[in-house]
């Protein structure tokens, strides 16, 4: 019998962030670990498992060199028992899609027809349940994901930005913060508020101010925080990095850098970043922590080594872009000297 398992998928890059996290959880065991994926035994605590912050989605599984679409025609109990765990797990679905290969084949309408003559869901493209069959490297693999959104859609984004961050990578980047151990946080281009909301769901009683020089996003910074409940513990100003605005010092400050489409036409993109590297070096505390994320990291990277920062690490993520083109951007994690 093929075992059920737990897959959780990631942003490449993050992957020993997302270890880290799960070696929190004394419940939580890892099966098997891939560039994207890391595959954790069913016996795991489910609840567990949707708390993790640094992930992106998570689906019940099963792995075996037989389940292609034309053996789970033949054998459609197999799915039907992924789907079961995923509709007692507490998110009522409607509609869901399927992912796979031969879309208009024999086998998959089969397979379609099953599951709604048995579970009565609607086939649609902004389906609540994400179904897929597949190879993962080299073994067939059919999964369902266990919940209507992915977890990396936090719940207290009633606002959005064009091009705004993935909060998995907010809370990976806030995790190298000592967000327990300091007392002031300072986010430039502040944009949606995803840094300071994830470091407020942290720790409330750290200074959390942002500033950004675009209304609309300030406008969508503060229905978020109100939304994630941290009203009262968020400052965002409307100000502009290239004015130099003096806010105080602080022991830590986090940036998601301007690029691709954040940056205006025409714009001087290496002064910005020096003019940031500089603000950051007047602003922060004598040994504070510098966080900062851009895809344009050569450029960062450059003003960082002509200043008073020393880069202790540099992850290099993976992005999937809407037409299917990456990006990788970077992220530098540096203290004063």
């Amino acid at each position: 019998m093929v075992p059920i398992l737990f897959k959780i998928t990631f942003i490449p890059g993050l992957q020993d962030i997302v270890s880290q996290e799960i070696s929190q959880f004394g419940d939580l065991q890892i099966f098997e670990t891939g560039k994207q994926e890391i595959y954790l035994d069913i016996q795991n605590n489910i609840q567990s498992i949707l708390s993790l912050k640094s992930v992106l989605n998570v689906y019940v599984v099963k792995r075996d060199n037989n389940l292609n679409p034309s053996y789970i025609s033949n054998h459609k109990s197999i799915l039907g028992e992924l789907i079961e765990k995923s509709l007692k797990g507490g998110d009522i679905f409607k509609t869901y899609s399927l992912s796979c290969a031969g879309a208009h084949s024999k086998e998959v309408q089969e397979i379609e027809d099953f599951i709604y003559n048995t579970f009565h869901l609607e086939k649609s493209d902004e389906a609540d349940l994400e179904i897929y069959i597949g190879k993962n490297a080299d073994t067939w693999e059919v999964g369902v994901r266990l919940t209507k959104r992915p977890l990396s859609l936090r719940s207290y984004k009633t606002s959005n930005i064009k091009g705004g961050m993935n909060s998995t990578i907010a809370y990976a980047m806030n995790t190298f913060c000592n967000l327990s151990e300091v007392h002031s946080y300072l986010n430039i281009f502040s944009g949606s508020a995803t840094l300071l909301i994830e470091a407020g769901l942290v720790n409330s009683d750290i200074q959390l101010i942002g500033f950004d020089n675009n209304k609309e996003h300030i406008t969508a910074a503060i229905r978020n925080i109100s939304s994630a409940g941290l009203i009262k513990h968020i400052e965002i100003k409307y100000k502009d990095i290239l004015a130099a605005p003096d806010l105080g010092m602080f022991d830590v400050i986090t940036s998601d850098l301007p690029f691709g489409m954040h940056i205006s036409k025409g714009e001087d993109l290496e002064k910005l970043y020096q003019c940031f590297v500089s603000y950051s070096e007047k602003y922060l505390n004598q040994g504070g922590i510098l966080v900062a994320y851009t895809a344009e990291h050569e450029i960062l990277k450059t003003s960082l080594l002509k200043s008073r920062f020393s880069i202790l690490k540099e992850l290099q993520l993976e992005i999937s872009t809407s037409v299917n083109v990456y990006l990788h951007p970077k992220i530098f994690v540096c203290v004063l000297k």
